[in-house]
């Protein structure tokens, strides 16, 4: 499966749309150019590997009690560093992010994840080498 976004639910939306239908492309030449025994060089790339789902403070009920401060609001995939401002309670308190690394968040402020109390999902940049690749098929 192929998600791409970020984009609201029950929204669709042509630049959307458009990078879904590239990304489909380029999975269906891969498959075309290794079917047809081509040789693909080793390679580095950059990913981001989850490391823990954050959820909301809540208060003894489990009622949320601070929202996404606005300096995190649409920063996915952005450096979040220690000190940085995290959650803005309804009192207008910040909430520092306090880590011991650099993360980087995504799905921030999904309303999909609200049920599933994820504020926003903790990840890290790491990198991952493939050696060459080709089909062993002639």
């Amino acid at each position: 499966g192929v998600e791409v976004g970020p984009q609201p639910q029950g929204v669709a939306r042509a630049d959307i749309l458009d990078k879904m239908r590239k990304i489909v492309k380029h999975g269906l030449d891969f498959v075309q150019l290794f079917n047809e025994g081509k040789e693909f060089p080793p390679c580095t790339i950059e990913v981001f590997k989850i490391m823990e789902k954050v959820d909301y403070p809540r208060n003894k009920n489990g009622e949320i009690i601070a929202i996404i401060h606005p300096k995190l609001q649409d920063q996915d995939w952005q450096p979040l560093k220690n000190g940085d401002p995290l959650f803005l309670t309804l009192d207008g308190e910040v909430i520092p992010y306090q880590g011991n690394c650099t993360v980087y968040p995504t799905f921030i402020n999904e309303a999909a994840y609200y049920e599933k109390k994820q504020a926003f999902v903790k990840t890290e940049k790491i990198k991952l080498t493939a050696k060459h690749l080709r089909s062993s098929v002639s």
